[in-house]
């Protein structure tokens, strides 16, 4: 859904500075233009619709040279060809600009194969159709107004952008993810064990696993990873003052935005995310160390125990910082009381 009629596809052109010579095309773009996703920008230059010096371009790979001169045809979004569907939304914030929702675990956030309706996009659409009101429509039909995700299962604070300039500096700040000060956005995760330093950092670049598309993994030397860093502070540990706790409670904080991130890196540095699907599978003995109310109550949880607790922002219009937080769901609630009672 756009904001305005049907329009003419919008042309992007800049020169290479010396900088960025020798990077990949669809990177450089990506950076400056951080409001289309890098994947977009790749189905672009698929498409045709990248050239460098007058040329078309069909590889992202490409390395670009300084001085060369890219352009970039970006067409208009199609039509939005969604159903609005009455499905209850938490809402933490609304104006006529942007919406903030505490989205609970098991909402997929826009459709996809296997997940056409149901979807917080579907259900978004009937929240603002209902006031007369629309959602912005940059970076195509299947994502309109999402300026960020949170997995399936992950529960939590977003934003949704409900006008195409609301968009684009909503996008701008979480290109940024928090470097420049503006955004800021924080996670609370019960993991199995605690590591060694009561803070820490993880930077580790982040790829698609080459034998299971569905997962994701630190790929280290391999240039189609893309830089990923999460900070971490240990809250709370399970039993308080073990030598080798069970599980610990973390605050995580992103410096980048990359998918299943913290479940990656929590797993990367051998400490998964309790009840995580994916990524902890190696530990699913550990469960036996629990007592029987914190196994129930892992169980009961049938997620990653991950929630968007905290985000904060400048408003895309009146300049306004918006802070908002979100208490613990109740699943996670009654799995960190049993782990409190270890």
């Amino acid at each position: 859904m756009n904001d305005t009629p049907a329009q003419e596809p919008e042309h992007h052109a800049f020169t290479v500075s010396a900088e960025e010579a020798g990077q990949r095309l669809d990177k450089v773009i990506s950076a400056r233009l951080p409001d289309i996703s890098r994947s977009r920008i790749q189905s672009l230059i698929a498409e045709g619709r990248v050239r460098v010096n007058g040329t078309a371009v069909s590889r992202p790979s490409y390395k670009v040279r300084a001085d060369e001169t890219v352009e970039l045809e970006l067409p208009p979004p199609k039509p939005l060809e969604l159903e609005a569907q009455d499905i209850p939304l938490s809402v933490v914030y609304e104006d006529e600009h942007l919406i903030v929702i505490d989205k609970p675990a098991g909402l997929v956030v826009h459709p996809a194969p296997g997940h056409e309706g149901g979807t917080l996009v579907n259900a978004l659409l009937h929240h603002v159709e209902k006031s007369g009101g629309r959602l912005s429509g940059i970076g195509g039909v299947e994502r309109p107004g999402i300026v960020h995700r949170l997995d399936k299962d992950t529960s939590g604070l977003l934003v949704i952008a409900k006008t195409d300039e609301a968009h684009r500096h909503l996008s701008e700040q979480f290109a940024a993810h928090g470097r420049d000060g503006r955004l800021h956005r924080a996670y609370l995760a019960l993991v199995w064990g605690a590591p060694r330093l009561k803070r820490g950092t993880v930077n580790a670049p982040i790829g698609r696993a080459k034998h299971d598309r569905t997962r994701m993994t630190v790929r280290h030397g391999d240039e189609t990873a893309r830089e990923a860093i999460t900070h971490y502070e240990v809250l709370e540990t399970y039993p308080p003052d073990a030598e080798r706790p069970v599980a610990s409670l973390l605050r995580c904080t992103l410096e980048t935005g990359r998918t299943h991130q913290i479940r990656v890196h929590m797993a990367h540095i051998g400490h998964p995310v309790m009840g995580d699907p994916l990524y902890a599978r190696t530990h699913a003995a550990s469960a036996r160390k629990l007592p029987p109310p914190a196994r129930a109550a892992l169980k009961a949880l049938d997620r990653q125990a991950l929630h968007a607790a905290e985000l904060s922002f400048i408003h895309p219009v009146t300049g306004q910082r918006l802070n908002f937080k979100s208490p613990l769901p109740p699943d996670m609630q009654r799995l960190l009381k049993a782990l409190r009672a270890v």
